[in-house]
């Protein structure tokens, strides 16, 4: 269920900012301070919005003023997203609509709405339709044999105005699109790794999947070694490879329960826990878990994953990341790395920059020029560096 396009109006750089024909592995490039962080955010705060509410969410980032574009505070925020989902045996692009307003009376979901053709022809149809907290769902939407005036429109009321709809509905069987939508953002994972907090030994536990700061790195190995070895296994030939010396990595219950993580180097007679261990060897160790959890998240979204790491390690962490997007989580990266851009695709490089202080987003493909240096030879990374990605919009 991997997002094909994200329309952003209002939300801080973004005044107006469109990116479409997202791949499976879309990778964010451009100057600091362009927004590459900011859309990272906008996935934290649609989930904040769904877990908590649209006003916590707000407050979580300083509130309505400060997330709305500088100088349209007194405009709404619109987000759209589309996004592939099998309903009814087929796959239909499904489009999701928010609208977040602040006035008087403080701030209120305007608008929220789902919707996507039920037919091969015509115009899409609402299966979730509110405004200001009223509105209904469409509790049949599967029976595809009823004409659009025979669904069933059931009227809903929210708690309050600032809750999505999705949050609600999205729990029952019955409203399918707005329940494989909640899961879909429940699941995401927007991720801000810190090696200080992969390191510290943990009680014994259970997780089976690795947290937003890795700070569960050592419960979540232990889980591929009991549940998942093949898995386990492949994350140790990867590490084999990429790591000098590195033979052996185990996770270690101790007597007073907590677990470790040992790293035999075939340097050493006696084997060595993590918090010896280089801050690159446990981020990489981090990464391959990650990318080798059994259930991959819908979406995956890491930042410069390239800092701590050696240069000659990146083109194959590219791959990781590729592989695992192909299994099924979409990931998006931001990186200022030319080696790790080498081994990308140009239709896998977005670039961000920015004009008359607001953010626009280009794909590297649109690109006819870049197009023919890549066929006679040159790698993206280096025409990065070249500075031929600076005015990418105005490239033809």
């Amino acid at each position: 269920m991997n997002i094909e396009s994200i329309e952003i109006k209002n939300y801080r750089l973004f005044r107006d900012t469109k990116i479409d024909r997202i791949p499976n592995l879309c990778v964010l490039i451009g100057a600091n301070g362009t927004g590459k962080s900011t859309l990272f955010d906008l996935f934290s705060f649609l989930k904040d919005s769904l877990i908590m509410n649209v006003s916590k969410a707000l407050a979580k980032r300083g509130g309505y003023k400060e997330v709305a574009t500088r100088g349209f505070a007194n405009e709404p925020i619109e987000i759209t997203l589309q996004f592939r989902l099998d309903i009814a045996y087929k796959s239909r692009l499904v489009t999701y609509s928010l609208m977040i307003r602040n006035d008087e009376k403080g701030v209120s979901v305007g608008r929220e709405y789902l919707r996507y053709k039920r037919g091969e022809s015509g115009r899409p149809f609402h299966f979730l339709d509110f405004s200001d907290g009223k509105g209904y769902a469409v509790s049949n939407e599967e029976d595809f044999f009823k004409s659009d005036t025979e669904l069933e429109r059931e009227p809903q009321a929210l708690d309050a105005p600032d809750i999505l709809a999705i949050k609600g509905l999205g729990q029952f069987d019955r409203f399918k699109a707005a329940k494989a939508f909640r899961a879909m953002i429940e699941n995401w994972h927007i991720s801000d790794f810190h090696v200080s907090e992969a390191r510290p030994s943990q009680e014994d536990g259970f997780a089976e999947h690795l947290s937003v700061n890795g700070d569960n790195l050592a419960l979540v190995a232990n889980y591929l070694f009991e549940h998942h070895r093949e898995r386990f296994d492949r994350v140790l030939n990867a590490m084999k490879l990429r790591v000098p010396g590195v033979s052996i990595i185990e996770p270690k219950q101790t007597e007073d329960g907590r677990l470790i993580l040992r790293f035999q180097d075939g340097s050493f007679k006696d084997p060595f826990i993590a918090r010896y261990v280089s801050d690159g060897t446990i981020k990489m160790f981090a990464y391959l878990v990650l990318l080798n959890d059994p259930k991959p998240f819908p979406l995956l979204a890491i930042e410069e994953p390239e800092n701590q790491l050696y240069h000659e390690l990146l083109p194959e962490l590219a791959e990781e990341f590729r592989l695992y997007a192909k299994r099924g989580g979409q990931v998006f990266i931001s990186t200022h790395s030319p080696d790790f851009m080498n081994a990308l695709n140009l239709n896998e490089i977005y670039c961000l920059r920015k004009t008359d202080g607001f953010t626009t987003i280009v794909s590297a493909a649109d690109s006819q020029t870049l197009q023919e240096l890549i066929n006679e030879g040159d790698q993206p990374g280096y025409l990065w560096k070249q500075g031929l990605f600076e005015n990418l919009n105005r490239v033809q």
